[in-house]
Parts: C-alpha cells; structure tokens; sequence
C-alpha cells in the first residue's frame, strides 16, 4: 500500500511481526526503510564529507531548523540554492522543527501559545520561533520532509506536564499543517507526545491522525527514561499510527535501542550518537562498541574486523587507531565517525533483508549474541 496524491510517496514492501520494510520515494532519491539518518545538525556531518556518507549507505540526512536558522540563516540558504547545493548532498534531507531545542535550551527561551522566543546561544540575540515560521525556514532550506513544530519534555515528569505539553503540540500541529499547505513535492510529519503516559500517547496519535500527515514521528523518547520504558511506549503506540504512513523515532540511538525499535515497527530513526562516540574513540562493529582508548589496543597489530565489509575497518591496525586516539589527531575522529555510520547502515540493511526473508527473530537474536560475546581477545 501506498501514499498517492503527492510525488513524495510511501509504500511498505514487506513485513515480519511487528517489524517492517518499506521505501520512501522522492523526487530527490529512493529511501529504504529501515532508514537511519546521519545526523548533520548545521549543514555537515562532521568529520565527513558527503560522499563518504552516502557510501556508508545512507540515503537522507537530517539537518537542524534551529541552527541553521541562527547560521548562516534560512534565507541566506534559499539565495545560495537551499540546503542540497549548499552543503552538496543531492539527496534527500529531513529537518528537524527545533523542537528539542525548546528542551534543550529551557533556560535560554520562553514558551508561549504563539511560540517559543530564543536567545541564541551563539551571542544572545533573540528569535521567535513559531509553528508557521518553523515551516516556512524548512521550505526555504528546501526539505524533503519537514516536521511540526513541537514540546519535548525530559522525563520524568509530572504527569499534568507531559499532558499540558502534549496538547501544546496537537495545537502546533493543526497550524503546521495548515501553514505547510499539502506542498506536493515534500512530507510533512506529526509527532507524538505524551512522555511515558500510555493514555496520553493514545490521545497524541489519536489528534494527529485527526489531522492528517504524511508521516508519524514519536518525540520525547530517549531523553532520561530507561530503554525498557522507551520499549513499552513503542510497543503500546505503535498499532496506533497508520499503518501506510512511515513511522519515525526521533533522537534514537545506540544500535541496541535501533534493533529493538524495529522490532517494535519503527522505520526510521537519527542520532549524533554515531559520530560523537566516533570522536571520543568508540567504534561500533558486529562485536559491540569497542573503546580505542584502551591501552590494551597499543600493540595489537590486527583490524578492528578482518571480516567486515567496511575497508575503514580492514585497513587500520588497532595500535595505529588507539595512537590516533590518544594524540587527538583529526584522522581518529574521521575514520572511527566513518566506522560508526558504516556499521548502523550494515544494521538497518540486515533488518530490512531479515524483514523480507521472514526471519527477523532470527536476525536479532544473532546479532544480540554476538554484541554479548563481544570484541576478539588480544593474542
């Protein structure tokens, strides 16, 4: 099944459980779901160029509404040709509505019905930031899909919060979408809220769907709350989105949290993780995450994976990526940010194998295995 009516369109190809295999079709390129984004806050993922991140499979990025509207400022974007000529990716990118900054930057903003007032982190000035001005910075950024304006809260939270926000954002919602005005050649999505409160989740949905978009994220997940927590409200909210719409979890994560969304029905996720743990000398591989700050890696001549698929981790001996490491030398943090996003595209395009073959069970219980025996010990 499929979206019809705008040359932006969804179609599901294949499904296991609640698990699920789909493609995401713009006029900018084909997206596989399960997709995992790169994140590239201020117009660049860093420590990358955007051909090495396309050759790590990655079909999308995201980019920030918020920061892109404090530099170099959205109608500067416009006049240089919008975001894809800008930072030269050709392909299909997401923004974000700024609305984790309303979150993030709490002592820096004041929330109103209108909107959220910043002062920019950067030097103070102040910017009003509202659901028709988030839409209308995502336009001239020109965004493949767009989001809604909405309230993240951290959790825990006192349960009349999380409601008060969670209505907040289904009236951002309303005047998103109206300010969005059905554009043909983009998508733009809900997001859920309503913290850990399964009723209030229910509610969130249930207005969204109301209202109508193109796709369905599920916000204020991954910020205090433990990772079984996190599954639950998947578990519960998910049979409550459309099922011919993507679903995306915005924020998520470590491959872990990924591997279990999937199974829950999530198809698309973002998150610095990859590349911040890629700059602090983390690398993700089939063994787990390895830290090459350990002084164990000085003298051990082998690759991070003889057998990966990823040259990045063939080409390099562990004592040579720890030296890196350790003299925080650029090269470190671009190498290992590469091995990171490698290894999330390898897990993404084996869920999505599993998912047509039927046997995602199976793949997550393997690759969970394998994450619990962990690295090769030194010889």
């Amino acid at each position: 099944m499929s979206t019809t009516s705008k040359l932006v369109t969804f179609s599901l190809t294949a499904s296991d459980g609640m698990a699920r295999c789909g493609r995401i079709d713009t006029p900018r390129g084909e997206i596989s779901t399960p997709a995992f984004m790169p994140v590239g806050t201020a117009g660049t993922v860093k420590a990358m160029y955007p051909e090495q991140v396309r050759e790590t499979g990655a079909d999308i990025l995201l980019g920030n509404t918020y920061h892109l509207m404090l530099r170099p400022g959205a109608e500067r974007v416009a006049s240089l040709g919008g975001l894809h000529d800008f930072m030269d990716w050709q392909r299909p990118i997401l923004t974000d509505s700024g609305g984790f900054q309303v979150m993030s930057l709490a002592k820096l903003r004041k929330l109103t019905e209108k909107g959220v007032t910043f002062k920019s982190h950067i030097d103070g000035s102040a910017y009003e930031l509202t659901p028709e001005r988030s839409i209308e910075i995502q336009t001239l950024l020109d965004s493949d899909i767009i989001m809604q304006l909405d309230e993240c809260i951290a959790l825990p939270a006192e349960r009349k919060e999380i409601e008060r926000a969670m209505e907040l954002s289904l009236r951002w919602a309303d005047r998103s979408k109206t300010a969005f005005n059905n554009q043909q050649n983009r998508m733009l999505f809900g997001i859920v809220q309503g913290g850990d409160d399964a009723e209030l989740r229910a509610k969130s949905a249930a207005g969204l769907k109301s209202i109508g978009f193109d796709g369905y994220s599920i916000g204020g997940l991954a910020v205090g709350e433990p990772q079984d927590v996190m599954f639950r409200v998947l578990s519960d909210i998910t049979p409550d989105l459309p099922w011919d719409r993507p679903r995306y979890l915005m924020g998520v994560g470590k491959p872990d949290d990924i591997l279990g969304a999937i199974e829950r029905g999530v198809d698309m996720f973002d998150c610095v993780h990859p590349t911040r743990a890629g700059r602090h000398g983390h690398a993700y591989t089939r063994f787990g995450v390895i830290n090459l700050k350990n002084a164990r890696h000085k003298d051990d001549h082998r690759p991070l994976d003889e057998a990966s698929p990823n040259p990045n981790c063939r080409r390099w001996s562990r004592a040579y990526l720890h030296h890196l490491v350790r003299t925080e030398e650029i090269l470190g943090a671009m190498v290992l940010s590469q091995i990171n996003l490698a290894y999330y595209q390898e897990l993404t395009a084996g869920a999505r194998a599993a998912i047509k073959a039927q046997r995602m069970t199976d793949f997550a219980a393997e690759t969970r295995a394998a994450w619990a025996a962990g690295d090769l010990p030194v010889l």
